[in-house]
């Protein structure tokens, strides 16, 4: 197929492409088509809503694939089971990486099923030296299939376990020295642990290697005011909230820009309001790049979203 794998523009703001915008998106690009509406420099898909070999999903994904970058987000390959990754989607993905060449490929710091049952969820691993060991060699066999090196997601976390050795960024940095993989930051996923959890936002940002983090994501997320204090769950069915947009602010400060995702998968807005959202981002690196390190520009622009 004709898909233009190279990397998009650096830095780039890209959108999850979901079925409602597939128009939108590929009348942006068009060339043959004269039009307004600004188009994100590259889109994400979760591999999972593209099994068949055919059919409408893929007759868009290669038509939108011909015109810009594609990144594949799966959120199937179970890599922290105690069974193993899940061989059926690992076989399914590597298809997708071989038919779309996606510049990008992701999953989860999760596990989604045990004794051959599957759950609809990403669930937590529990941060000891037997689960991050298990997890290396997940991620190692998904590697050497796919023969590149993938992104693994920090987790939105509602829980701890209390069988925990070490903190997450300390296991998110051991997996990526053992196996060679680099981190999905999800920007969002450490506003919602942080609160539910009662840890320091700002820390863990700042915990972050920078050379690890090879993309962002943005979402927003629902609140529930509880007697014990709030509790957030990652739903990505709203704008990306205050405060995540300034621990994005505070991390691309620190470590320059990089690839940033606006994920929005539940109440799914209008196309030109997701690319609002990805407008921000974009203003929001800017105005880092331009100010450098004290950034007052990016503040203002933040109380402005």
């Amino acid at each position: 197929m004709n898909s233009r794998s190279a990397m998009p523009p650096h830095p780039a703001v890209g959108i999850g492409l979901k079925p409602q915008h597939y128009a939108a998106v590929l009348e942006a690009v068009s060339a043959s088509i004269s039009s307004s509406q600004p188009a994100p420099a590259w889109v994400e898909v979760h591999p999972q809503n593209f099994a068949g070999a055919g059919g409408p999903p893929h007759r868009w994904l290669t038509a939108i694939a011909g015109h810009m970058p594609i990144s594949l987000h799966s959120v199937g390959l179970s890599l922290g089971s105690a069974d193993g990754l899940d061989q059926h989607e690992l076989e399914q993905l590597a298809a997708m990486c071989d038919r779309y060449q996606p510049w990008l490929v992701s999953d989860h710091l999760s596990w989604s099923g045990m004794a051959g049952n599957r759950y609809p969820d990403l669930l937590p691993m529990p941060y000891t030296q037997e689960a991050l060991d298990h997890f290396v060699i997940q991620v190692s066999q998904a590697q050497d299939r796919l023969k590149r090196p993938i992104l693994i997601e920090n987790p939105s976390r509602y829980l701890a376990f209390a069988c925990d050795e070490m903190d997450e960024v300390t296991f998110l940095h051991q997996l990526c020295a053992r196996t060679g993989c680099g981190l999905l930051l999800d920007i969002n996923n450490i506003e919602v642990s942080a609160t539910n959890l009662g840890l320091d936002a700002c820390a863990m940002i700042d915990a972050i290697d920078p050379a690890l983090v090879g993309e962002i994501h943005l979402a927003g997320h629902a609140r529930e005011e509880r007697e014990d204090g709030p509790l957030l769950i990652d739903d990505h069915g709203s704008p990306v909230s205050a405060e995540t947009w300034a621990l994005f602010v505070r991390f691309i400060r620190r470590a320059g820009p990089r690839p940033v995702l606006i994920e929005w998968d539940t109440n799914v807005p209008p196309y030109e309001d997701l690319m609002r959202e990805a407008g921000k981002a974009e203003c929001l690196i800017a105005d880092c790049i331009s100010s450098g390190a004290d950034c007052p520009e990016c503040e203002h622009d933040l109380a402005r979203a």
